[in-house]
């Protein structure tokens, strides 16, 4: 079929070809690959160890520059049901019945998934032509795609070795996982995908859902409704929004950050630091102080204090503690009545609005406030006032409530008992890590 404008949701998506273990080339020429991660614990973690924790992400996040970018999202999601499992007697049984009917007359449980997807786009081929003129004795002239593919992978490597460090969990996803994952963000079904023979066309194996537009989109039977956070305290800290974890319903909570070189960051903040200053003084009082010869007395203050703001962010940029961003967070729910869809929105409306951030519920903009969540897409509502890469750390689910692990694999069983712990997220203890038992 031929066809001249994009019609359906498939031609929306980025994604086009696996290329290697877990990386995917996109349509703009663009590689990705993403990882499974888990922060610390906020309600078991001391202050000074979130502190260091985001120190660390932000030295992660400013060695990379321009062409770079980061997706992290935060994906609630129902949790497991009450495993089955086999008992000697009946006595025994019909105590595990009970515990049972206790865990699901508590309703429905709900746990987090924590994914990072790193994208970097290569730059223009006139650009690599032209930096190969500086080189000799090289095999081939010209781009290589797969030596830019070998360096994206170890680049992406070392800096997923500097998350390990300090994630208690921090893996990369195979072709399988990959897949899965991306088939989670296009779609409101949750299931496993398989790699195709060959893995090409991935936007159409991934779209199984149609995308209806509007203020009001659908995606399939379910009713979409985006918020997108425009406006930013004055100070912010590790974990600031970790009460998005404790919601009892789905969500796809998304932030998306473009990476700019030292040498962009500064001329922006040069050019954003001279505009505040220059408002400063309106017209009338610059001619006055032409014809008077006398300074006014009066200045726009708050002008003042902004440029002052710009200047600090280069003297951070200077001294290499932090980068620059463009950052777009963005929070997505759904459900198959838009009632019930509104009201979830303005849960997460209070919670963000609670810690001092200022959102807006998309409507014109829905569209491409949803596509601008999924991970590859770096064109779609994007916010153009830059953010430090520290900030940046605060505001990216850094912290995740544990639920414990879903089987244990010492004895190759379900775990021993079901709790709850904040909010709605469920709690599975296993007394063995490995083949250790931590009992007496």
């Amino acid at each position: 079929e031929y066809r001249r404008n994009g019609a359906r949701l498939a031609d929306c998506l980025p994604w086009a070809a696996l290329v290697g273990e877990g990386v995917v080339l996109n349509k703009d020429g663009s590689f990705q690959r993403s990882a499974k991660f888990r922060g610390p614990d906020l309600d078991s973690s001391v202050p000074a160890e979130l502190v260091g924790v985001a120190a660390r992400l932000n030295n992660a996040f400013r060695r990379l520059g321009s062409g770079w970018s980061i997706f992290v999202e935060a994906q609630r999601h129902e949790a497991a049901t009450y495993p089955k499992s086999t008992f000697p007697d009946a006595a025994s049984a019909l105590v595990d019945a009970e515990r049972k009917a206790d865990f699901d007359e508590a309703g429905t449980h709900f746990e987090s998934s924590y994914f990072l997807t790193i994208a970097y786009l290569p730059p223009a081929e006139d650009t690599a032509r032209a930096e190969s003129w500086l080189y000799e004795g090289r095999e081939q002239t010209g781009v290589n795609p797969w030596e830019i593919l070998r360096g994206f992978v170890d680049h992406t490597d070392r800096v997923l070795a500097l998350l390990d460090g300090f994630m208690p969990e921090c893996r990369w996803l195979d072709d399988a996982e990959t897949l899965t994952y991306l088939h989670s963000t296009a779609s409101t079904k949750r299931h496993r995908v398989g790699v195709p023979e060959t893995p090409m066309y991935l936007d159409a194996l991934l779209a199984d859902q149609p995308l209806a537009g509007g203020l009001e989109p659908r995606l399939g039977d379910a009713h979409l409704r985006v918020l997108t956070i425009v406006g930013f305290p004055a100070v912010t800290t590790p974990g600031i929004l970790d009460e998005l974890n404790r919601l009892a319903f789905p969500y796809r909570w998304s932030t998306r950050a473009i990476l700019l070189d030292k040498t962009d960051a500064t001329r922006l903040l040069t050019k954003i630091r001279r505009q505040w200053f220059a408002k400063r003084k309106s017209i009338a009082a610059i001619l006055k102080e032409v014809l008077t010869n006398e300074a006014s007395a009066l200045v726009d203050s708050d002008a003042a204090n902004k440029a002052a703001d710009a200047d600090l962010a280069l003297q951070e940029l200077g001294a290499d503690y932090a980068g620059e961003a463009y950052v777009t967070a963005t929070v997505t729910v759904w459900d198959r009545d838009p009632r019930i869809a509104d009201e979830k929105l303005r849960l997460v409306e209070k919670v963000i609005q609670g810690r001092d951030f200022t959102g807006i519920i998309e409507t014109i903009n829905a569209v491409d406030a949803w596509l601008g969540t999924l991970p590859g897409h770096l064109y779609a509502n994007v916010r153009q006032p830059p953010i430090s890469t520290l900030n940046l750390a605060h505001m990216i689910p850094l912290s995740a409530v544990w639920a414990g692990p879903e089987r244990d694999e010492h004895f190759q069983a379900p775990p021993l008992l079901h709790g709850r712990t904040e909010g709605s997220t469920p709690f599975r203890l296993s007394l063995h890590v490995g083949d250790v038992g931590h009992s007496l």
